[in-house]
């Protein structure tokens, strides 16, 4: 404000938003600037950096969420993204501006949980680097990414098999009778049977809803936009799949999912495989037990390769065989499913499985 007389009275006049500054204040300014630019540098960007405003980590990692947040298409994953960041690196540099966040500092953040906890790590690396592209994309950062470096002052982690750990299709009949009479939760143990009885991914199964139920055709249809492949997947509903599906909606009440977890309106944690797994001391992977599957069909049966391959939504690798085959089999696959659900309970001996 200008305070001045206006017809003999004493008046303040607003400036429109300007700001006023004292005449030693703007001499040393200028000197200042005089003293940037015999140096070499840029006096213009000295001014729009002292104009810019920049966020704090935590600001940049919420920001960097809500934009990307949309184009995720589990939003668990997207809870975990921020969550993860939350827990491990908030802490650590949450009030650090992110111009100001070097590899020191997130090599503080991931010490501590790199060999303790080595997948939660990467991940935690992962989503950091993506705050740090974000960063200087918006103008808020210059030179290199911190997160680029760090593994260079970390320990290194064992090494990791290239395919997910998984069980001797021979004991998976015993794996299931010995998981029946665990401890776990009832919704869980039918969720992990219809995993292993449909040889679906661990996301499809937790994430499947009651309307994908196709009672009539006695289908389970999976939609394209929750496959990885992108592409809707029909799942024949074998006679135990019917009993688990029965089973599970006494326990789900008006939940849309099949398995939901605490609350009706949330699927079982992704996590509750691993659990039973770690309880019961088996060292395999819920999804491996795809690969349990692939082997029984192609050791102990003779049905043809891409059946299986059509089972486990895989796309077909050779451009003129799937331009060719447009249907996905389903009569010669729920044969398949039928003949592995008699296999994971006994209900037929081993060589008494069906030949083509």
């Amino acid at each position: 404000m200008l305070r001045t007389l206006v017809n003999g009275k004493r008046t303040d006049i607003g400036l429109g938003g300007l700001s006023l500054v004292s005449l030693a204040e703007a001499r040393e300014k200028a000197m200042e600037y005089r003293r940037l630019a015999r140096a070499g540098g840029d006096p213009l960007a000295a001014k729009k950096e002292a104009r810019r405003v920049v966020p704090s980590f935590k600001v940049a990692a919420k920001t960097v969420h809500e934009e990307h947040k949309m184009a995720w298409k589990n939003p668990k994953h997207a809870d975990q993204w921020i969550n993860t960041l939350n827990q491990y690196a908030v802490p650590h540099i949450g009030d650090m501006m992110v111009d100001r966040i070097d590899t020191p500092d997130i090599l503080r953040v991931l010490s501590p949980i790199w060999l303790a906890k080595p997948e939660t790590a990467r991940r935690v690396r992962q989503r950091l680097n993506t705050v740090f592209d974000w960063a200087k994309a918006s103008g808020y950062r210059t030179g290199d990414n911190p997160v680029k470096g760090v593994t260079r002052g970390l320990p290194k982690q064992l090494e990791r098999g290239g395919h997910h750990t998984a069980m001797a299709f021979a004991d998976v009949p015993a794996f299931i009778k010995a998981m029946r009479g665990t401890n776990s939760s009832l919704i869980a143990k039918l969720a992990f049977e219809f995993l292993i009885l449909t040889a679906t991914r661990t996301s499809e199964a937790l994430l499947a809803r009651k309307a994908e139920i196709d009672a009539k055709g006695n289908l389970w249809i999976i939609p394209a936009d929750r496959m990885k492949g992108k592409r809707e997947h029909r799942v024949p509903i074998t006679d135990r799949i019917t009993e688990i599906l029965t089973e599970a909606a006494k326990i789900s009440g008006d939940s849309p999912f099949i398995f939901p977890g605490r609350s009706e309106d949330k699927p079982l944690s992704n996590m509750v495989f691993l659990k039973i797994l770690e309880r019961m001391e088996v060292p395999v992977t819920a999804h491996g037990f795809r690969s349990s599957f692939r082997d029984w069909a192609s050791e102990a049966t003779n049905f043809p390769r891409e059946i299986a391959e059509m089972a486990l939504a895989h796309a077909i690798e050779n451009k003129v065989e799937a331009a060719y085959r447009r249907g996905d089999l389903l009569q010669k696959r729920r044969e398949m499913m039928t003949s592995w659900e008699k296999f994971c309970f006994g209900r037929k001996k081993h060589d008494e499985i069906r030949e083509e």
